[in-house]
């Protein structure tokens, strides 16, 4: 209780916030049909129509959960209105871009450990590579993508995403890599261990904790990317799809119940990957 307490507390601050910010946004409509109409409203009629709009400035919660309750429960999964099967759709580009971000992370980090001249070339652009637009790179990413002829939307998302989760995985396997003090690689030298065996007995092991953190970073990164990319490709599936729908036709309760399916589907991501950190460290012998 003591650990959950302060999580509600939070959050019923959050939502009051919100619910008082629905009131003074939405008023203005209220306002204004009033004014035209030649009446005169009080707070005590603003306020339950503040609450009832079909297209508010902004969507009190309980309108949001409804949308997101009827998206995720109210159709069928394989119906283009359903959010679980957006949510399908936007998670095949998030696992596929994780994926390769995994791959292209760890292998520069080994590469940077192993190489002084890689840490002093390629360590620098990948932190300026950070530094660009994910918004501006992505137009640019489909259009070079159409250029060489690849078809499909799945491979433009996946590399928007592997570029935004590939960078926390290299920098923190560089760290991890580069964890076991002197005294403990002299250690293995004198028992006879080369390059390779020190890598697998020692920097690999002492590695995990900081990988692990990383995932959970890129992971949440690697959705994120793979919403961006979905919004510029003209694509009529996924979160991010949904999203612009909803801006493009003016209908807030859908972008805002396609948003809160993709923060669950980040939550949901993050878990699993906290699962496997628990399994690793099991399978190591190292605690929880």
């Amino acid at each position: 209780m003591t650990r959950v307490l302060p999580v509600l507390t939070v959050l019923a601050g959050i939502v009051a916030i919100w619910y008082a910010a629905a009131v003074w946004m939405n008023a203005t409509w209220v306002f204004d049909q009033a004014q035209r109409a030649g009446t005169v409203v009080t707070w005590s009629e603003v306020i339950p129509q503040t609450m009832t709009q079909d297209r508010p400035l902004l969507p009190p919660p309980h309108q949001v959960g409804a949308e997101l309750w009827k998206g995720l429960f109210g159709q069928a999964i394989t119906s283009k209105r359903s959010l679980v099967y957006h949510a399908y759709v936007t998670f095949k580009g998030t696992m596929m871009g994780f994926g390769l971000g995994i791959i292209a992370g760890v292998l520069l980090a080994m590469a940077i450990v192993r190489f002084r001249v890689m840490d002093m070339s390629v360590m620098p652009w990948a932190i300026i590579s950070q530094t660009i637009p994910i918004v501006a790179l992505a137009p640019m990413i489909i259009t070079l993508s159409s250029q060489l002829g690849l078809q499909g939307r799945d491979l433009p998302k996946a590399i928007i995403a592997a570029y935004l989760s590939f960078f926390p995985v290299l920098v923190s396997m560089v760290k991890g890599l580069r964890a076991p003090d002197q005294m403990q690689l002299d250690l293995l030298r004198t028992y006879g261990a080369g390059e390779w065996a020190t890598f697998l007995k020692l920097r690999l092991p002492a590695s995990m904790p900081y990988f692990f953190a990383s995932l959970k970073v890129a992971v949440a990164a690697s959705l994120v990317g793979t919403i961006v990319g979905e919004l510029p490709t003209g694509a009529i599936e996924g979160l991010g799809a949904r999203m612009l729908i909803g801006s493009q036709f003016g209908e807030p309760l859908i972008m805002w119940a396609a948003l809160f399916a993709a923060a669950i589907l980040a939550g949901l991501l993050i878990l699993v990957v906290g699962l496997v950190e628990r399994l690793a460290r099991m399978r190591m012998g190292v605690p929880a």
